[in-house]
């Protein structure tokens, strides 16, 4: 698959492609419905399927200090695209200026100069556009101008997750904050990931016999509510079962808050540097403050053989 970051990356002799366009943080089962079906259209009529996106999110520019958490960084994103048959993936750099384009000019600028758009595949609610202005409607009224067909693909899958809402990134960014991971799986189709950098904490873990992975976070990470999870350690290209912890450690009076994983049962690893994933199976308890360093070691035995029964079932 191909990635662009700008206009300027696209090939020169890009020919006829099927577009979609949107943020698609997370590519949860809603944007699968769109991306998957943008890639068949595309088969069906022989040509690329593209996702266009961008960075930084468009909020942070209209209104800075407004970046949502995000569920999954651009790499990612880019992944699990690749993973639905999209061809390539353009990346653009959301800028003050950028956002002052006309849903004309950009439908000029991107789909028609540049993609030079067969199909263009959206949600019901996509806007564009400067002030957002820019609808379905309007995309579609162009088209018969610049020679593309819409169509329009339902997003809204509902389900137990957020009590029947429909899916969404919003409501999984929610489910995310409150803890619970289940939820959040449910709509994005597997388990929620943190990713980021193994960097040297205050070792207590290791000092405890339960030595963890301290995972310094990528920016803008859509991290779960405090407590203890199960899920996965992933790192070295092993999908390794963990009891992963989130909080401040108020144990030992800890202030910041981190985000650690122990590789249940492994021996031996050294991670510290590598880039990781977290991948969260599901909540077991909050965070606590034990009455003694007994006690605690008593609640973690209990939360990784715990655990090790919710890796097992899944």
């Amino acid at each position: 698959m191909q990635r662009w970051h700008g206009l300027e990356d696209i090939p020169q002799d890009w020919g006829r492609s099927v577009v979609t366009i949107g943020s698609y943080d997370g590519v949860h089962r809603g944007h699968q419905l769109i991306i998957g079906r943008a890639v068949e259209r595309a088969r069906q009529l022989g040509v690329p399927a593209v996702v266009v996106t961008f960075e930084p999110h468009p909020s942070e520019v209209v209104r800075p200090g407004s970046h949502p958490p995000l569920l999954a960084p651009h790499h990612r994103r880019a992944e699990l695209m690749a993973g639905l048959g999209v061809d390539a993936v353009l990346v653009l750099p959301f800028t003050a200026e950028f956002s002052q384009l006309s849903p004309a000019d950009f439908v000029v600028k991107v789909l028609v100069d540049k993609l030079h758009a067969r199909a263009v595949i959206e949600g019901p609610n996509f806007r564009f556009g400067h002030r957002a202005a820019g609808n379905v409607d309007f995309l579609t009224e162009l088209g018969s101008t610049y020679d593309y067909e819409v169509e329009v693909v339902d997003l809204f899958v509902t389900g137990e997750a957020g009590g029947g809402k429909p899916f969404s990134s919003t409501l999984t960014r929610r489910l995310v904050a409150e803890g619970d991971v289940a939820g959040a799986a449910e709509i994005l189709g597997r388990p929620h990931r943190v990713e980021g950098t193994v960097v040297r904490g205050a070792q207590r873990g290791r000092e405890l016999g339960y030595p963890t992975a301290n995972v310094d976070t990528l920016p803008h990470t859509a991290v779960p509510a405090d407590g203890v999870y199960a899920g996965w350690l992933l790192a070295d290209g092993e999908r390794m079962p963990a009891a992963i912890s989130v909080g401040t450690n108020p144990q030992f009076d800890g202030k910041e808050r981190t985000v650690e994983a122990y590789a249940i049962d492994r021996i031996g690893l050294d991670l510290y540097g590598q880039h990781v994933g977290i991948d969260f199976l599901a909540y077991v308890r909050g965070q606590l403050k034990f009455s003694s360093i007994e006690e605690l070691l008593e609640a973690m035995a209990v939360d990784v053989q715990r655990c090790r029964e919710l890796i097992a079932q899944a």
